[in-house]
């Protein structure tokens, strides 16, 4: 990448530096500053980079880890900030916001450290409060967040995705843990097993020990529940559904509290804030797209929906990890009344490869159906609806392309939905 300063510029790739160039040096690329320097760079750190920027060091960066949650619980909190009054950035799966203006779009969950101090400066020239970003797995095992200095971490929740980069899931597991055993302020979920450092630590969940515990909640029409910390009960009330994405509010609001921000400006922030493009969006009469793409998380999506009458479709990406496809069909087939076997992003993998790695995991009977080319697959899921059945694509979620041997071709779950419906009426 190569980020324009004064006559100049600022590239972390040794190949693209120049004379009278600086290159940017971390630790994934500093096996090659020699060369850089050979092209006649100056070779700056991430600190002195940041200087050269004019990175405003009271800029608050909140980073969101976790194997689920991550994009909602950024989202939510990006939302609510600018309602309540702040400027903010926000940088993950989604894209980059910057006060409401879309900067940048959907990308690597957590951007290279070069592209994510150009966002940083950005932010800095905006004068920004906030600065919310998702980190990844990837990201930390890889020191993309080399230098970035947190002002708060959340973690939400931990289990299989990955595999396919980490080995095991031990491996994952300790990326996380490696991210939380700072002394930055640490909203962590009570709830899960993980290992962090207690020190500056505010837990939340279900677990009695929990510093913002749910006492009672009720999931029938949206999300309502009451929350202790300390001595003060307070009432959540949001039209997100599923005990997951309570989890996420509380992820959102106790960093919200420990900001000192008031109950009710929180609640009436709350109660304005819709849901997330692709996260369990309503994108016609019961049907609905989410990014569900682990059997943890097709549980979590799948379970807070288990009263109705299922249509089930997914597939799973090519290219990562195998182990999980079998698991996800066992968790869709427990829910589902009908279940749709499709692709997803194959990238380079055989489609009907990664589709009979997922049929492993279950019996084919004649409620599972397979339909490799995905427009069919969701063309056939509408078709099977009755009366009062819903119709859950899960996968994608917002995202606008299929990925087939390493060219991107544009495709949206919610488009093509009302495509079809319009052609069906």
């Amino acid at each position: 990448m190569i980020l324009k300063y004064k006559d100049t510029f600022i590239t972390d790739n040794s190949q693209e530096a120049k004379e009278n160039s600086f290159f940017l040096i971390t630790k994934q690329n500093e096996k090659f500053a020699k060369e850089a320097q050979n092209n006649g760079a100056k070779l700056i750190t991430v600190d002195q980079c940041k200087q050269m920027l004019n990175i405003d060091k009271n800029i608050k960066i909140i980073g969101i880890t976790g194997t689920n949650g991550k994009t909602t619980v950024s989202t939510l909190l990006y939302e609510l900030l600018l309602k309540l009054g702040y400027k903010c950035t926000l940088c993950g799966t989604r894209g980059v916001f910057i006060n409401g203006k879309n900067l940048a779009s959907k990308s690597l969950t957590t951007p290279p450290i070069l592209a994510l101090l150009s966002f940083l400066q950005q932010s800095s020239l905006e004068k920004n409060d906030f600065f919310i970003m998702e980190v990844s797995s990837h990201a930390i095992v890889q020191d993309r967040i080399e230098g970035v200095n947190f002002f708060a971490k959340i973690f939400t929740n931990l289990s299989q995705d990955h595999l396919d980069f980490h080995k095991n899931f031990q491996n994952y597991k300790e990326s996380k843990e490696l991210f939380l055993k700072d002394e930055t302020l640490k909203i962590i979920n009570a709830d899960e097993d993980i290992k962090y450092n207690e020190k500056n630590s505010i837990s939340y969940g279900l677990n009695s020990s929990a510093d913002y515990k749910i006492l009672s909640y009720d999931l029938k029409d949206g999300i309502k529940a009451k929350i202790k910390h300390k001595n003060n009960i307070f009432e959540i009330k949001s039209s997100l559904v599923g005990l997951f994405n309570l989890y996420n509010i509380l992820a959102a609001l106790t960093l919200l509290k420990e900001l000192g921000i008031e109950d009710e400006k929180i609640s009436k922030a709350l109660s304005e804030f819709k849901g997330v493009a692709g996260r369990m969006e309503l994108v016609a009469k019961n049907i609905i797209v989410d990014f569900a793409h682990t059997p943890d998380g097709i549980e979590k999506v799948l379970s807070s929906m288990k009263d109705k009458n299922l249509i089930v479709l997914f597939g799973a990406g090519g290219n990562r990890d195998k182990s999980k496809r079998a698991l996800m069909a066992k968790v869709a087939k427990k829910y589902a009344s009908k279940l749709i076997i499709t692709s997803d992003n194959p990238r380079n993998e055989e489609p009907m490869d990664i589709i009979n790695d997922i049929l492993s995991g279950i019996e084919k009977d004649e409620t599972v159906f397979v339909e490799v080319d995905r427009k069919k697959a969701i063309k056939k899921a509408l078709e099977l609806r009755k009366n009062d059945d819903f119709v859950l694509i899960l996968g994608k979620g917002d995202e606008n392309y299929q990925e087939i041997k390493n060219v991107k071709y544009p495709f949206n779950d919610k488009e093509i939905v009302l495509e079809i419906l319009t052609k069906l009426a």
